[in-house]
C-alpha cells in the first residue's frame, strides 16, 4: 500500500472511530431523556441514533477493509465493500422508519398523552444537533476527499440527525402549548426525512454497485487521452469506480508507423493524464495501430517488412507514367542460400503488392546482413594517418572541407573508416550526400582493404 492509500486509510479510520463514540453518548441520553418524559419523537431520535452507532462501527470496521490493496480473488481491490455496507446501513434507516410511522400512528389514533415538558430534553436535543452537525462536516469531508462511499452514508446519518433533532424540538414545543398530537407528528418528521434522505444514497451506492459511470467521466477520460501525443483516437473508453478508484478501460489507435518503445511512452503518459484528471486510476491501455491519412508510400513499405520481421533500406519510390516503381535494399543472414534469400524477397513483393495492388513493380536487391557485434581491432597510428592524408586529398577543392576525427579499425571482414567532416550550412542534404559519396568510393579504389565507410557531415563553424 503507498503513502498515500496509507494515509487515505487513517483519515477514514480515525474520523469513523470518532464518530463511534459521539453515537453512543448522544443515543444513551436521548433514549433515558425519552423514556423519563414519555416522548416518541424523542425515543425514535434515540433509536435512530442507535442505528448510527451500529452503522458507524460497520463502518469503522469496512474502511479497514476497503484500502486493502487488490490480490488475487479481488482484482480491483476491495472498495465495493464500501457500497455493500452502504446498502445494509440504508436499509437499516428504512426498517427504523417504517417502525417509527407505525407507532406514531398508533400514537395519534389512541389519542395518547402528551410528554411531560421540561428544560432538560431541549439541552440534550441542542447538545446533540452541534455534536451531529461537528460530525457530518467532518465526516462530509473526509468522504469527499476519500471518495468513501460508507462514510457519505455515516455523514448523511448525522445530518438526518440534526433535522430529526430539530423535529422533535419542534414536536415538544407544539406538546407544550397544548396540541397532543405535537410529539406524533414529530415523530412522522423524523420517519419522513429518514426515508427521503436515505433515498438519495441508495441510489448513488446502487449504481456504483452497477457500475454506472460517474457522471462527466467519460468525457473527460476521453479529452485527456486524446490530448496525449501520438493518440490518432480513441476507439472506446469505458470508467466505472470501485472505492475511490476510477479504473479506465480505453482502446486508443495510434500510428502503425511507430516503433513499440514509442507506444509504450504513449501509454505512460496516457496513464499520467488520467491521474492528472481523476486522482486515484488506473488504465487499461489497448493500443490498435491504424494507418494515418497522411501515411507516404514509403513508410508503408517499411510497415509491411516490419511486421513480416525484414530488415530493410534504402527504400525508393518513383511515379513512372502512372506506375508505382519500388526499389528495397533487403538483408539476410550473408550465409542463407540463394533460394531461401530469393524466396524472402518474393514474399516481401507479394505483401507489397496486396498492399498496393498487382501493377506495382517491385525489385528486391538482396544483400548480406552485417554482423551485429563483429570483432576488430584499431588501427595502427600510420594507418590513420595515411588514410586521413589520402581523404583530405580527396575533399581538397570541393564542397567537403576540415577532415577530422579519423578512426580505422581492423576486422575480419576489411577496414572499417570513420571520419567528420565539413559542409556549408546551406547546403541541401543531397549535394552533401552526393559529394561525401563521392569521397568515400575514391577512398575504397585507393585503399582496396577498406570494407566500409562511415561519414558525419557537420555544418561549417560560423
Amino acid at each position: 500500500m503507498t503513502s498515500s492509500n496509507t494515509s487515505t486509510s487513517s483519515t477514514k479510520t480515525s474520523v469513523a472511530a470518532i464518530s463511534i463514540l459521539a453515537s453512543g453518548s448522544m443515543a444513551v441520553a436521548k433514549f433515558v431523556v425519552g423514556i423519563a418524559i414519555g416522548s416518541l419523537a424523542l425515543i425514535s431520535e434515540a433509536l435512530h441514533s442507535s442505528i448510527d452507532l451500529v452503522a458507524t462501527i460497520i463502518t469503522w470496521a469496512v474502511v479497514r477493509v476497503s484500502d486493502q490493496p487488490a490480490d488475487a480473488e479481488h482484482h480491483y481491490g476491495h472498495g465495493k465493500f464500501e457500497s455493500v455496507s452502504a446498502l445494509g446501513i440504508i436499509a437499516m434507516l428504512y426498517v427504523l422508519a417504517g417502525g417509527i410511522l407505525v407507532q406514531a400512528y398508533s400514537h395519534l389514533r389512541e389519542g395518547a398523552p402528551p410528554p411531560s415538558i421540561s428544560a432538560i430534553p431541549f439541552i440534550v436535543l441542542l447538545l446533540d444537533i452541534g455534536v451531529n452537525l461537528w460530525r457530518a462536516r467532518a465526516l462530509h469531508r473526509a468522504a469527499r476527499d476519500t471518495k468513501s462511499q460508507a462514510l457519505a452514508a455515516d455523514a448523511l446519518h448525522f445530518a438526518s440527525d440534526v433535522m430529526g433533532s430539530t423535529a422533535v424540538i419542534v414536536g415538544l414545543v407544539l406538546a407544550g402549548f397544548g396540541f397532543w398530537w405535537g410529539d406524533a407528528a414529530a415523530a412522522i418528521a423524523v420517519a419522513v426525512m429518514i426515508a427521503l434522505l436515505g433515498l438519495r444514497m441508495a441510489r448513488e451506492t446502487v449504481e456504483t454497485l452497477l457500475d454506472r459511470a460517474p457522471e462527466g467521466a467519460l468525457e473527460k477520460a476521453t479529452a485527456a487521452i486524446k490530448a496525449v501525443p501520438g493518440v490518432v483516437d480513441v476507439d472506446r473508453l469505458r470508467v466505472r469506480m470501485v472505492g475511490a478508484t476510477h479504473f479506465i478501460d480505453a482502446i486508443a489507435k495510434v500510428p502503425r508507423t511507430y516503433p513499440i518503445d514509442r507506444v509504450e511512452d504513449i501509454k505512460r503518459r496516457a496513464q499520467e493524464a488520467m491521474s492528472k484528471a481523476f486522482g486515484d486510476a488506473d488504465l487499461t491501455f489497448t493500443a490498435v495501430p491504424v494507418a494515418r491519412d497522411n501515411e507516404s508510400v514509403r513508410e508503408r513499405i517499411m510497415v509491411i517488412a516490419r511486421n513480416s520481421g525484414l530488415a530493410i533500406h534504402h527504400v525508393t519510390v518513383h511515379d513512372i507514367d502512372g506506375k508505382l516503381i519500388v526499389g528495397i535494399d533487403l538483408e539476410v543472414d550473408s550465409d542463407m542460400a540463394l533460394d531461401a534469400a530469393h524466396d524472402i524477397a518474393h514474399e516481401l513483393e507479394r505483401a507489397i503488392r496486396e498492399d498496393f495492388g498487382e501493377d506495382v513493380e517491385v525489385d528486391t536487391h538482396i544483400e548480406p546482413l552485417e554482423p551485429e557485434l563483429p570483432w576488430g581491432t584499431d588501427a595502427a597510428p600510420d594507418r590513420v594517418e595515411a588514410i586521413k592524408t589520402a581523404l583530405t586529398g580527396f575533399a581538397d577543392g570541393g564542397a567537403i572541407h576540415d577532415i577530422h576525427n579519423v578512426r580505422v579499425r581492423n576486422t575480419d571482414a576489411g577496414e572499417i573508416v570513420n571520419f567528420h567532416c565539413r559542409a556549408e550550412p546551406s547546403m541541401s542534404v543531397i549535394k552533401v550526400h552526393e559529394s561525401v559519396d563521392e569521397i568515400e568510393r575514391r577512398l575504397r579504389r585507393a585503399f582496396p582493404t577498406v570494407k566500409r565507410v562511415i561519414s558525419h557531415a557537420e555544418p561549417t563553424r560560423a
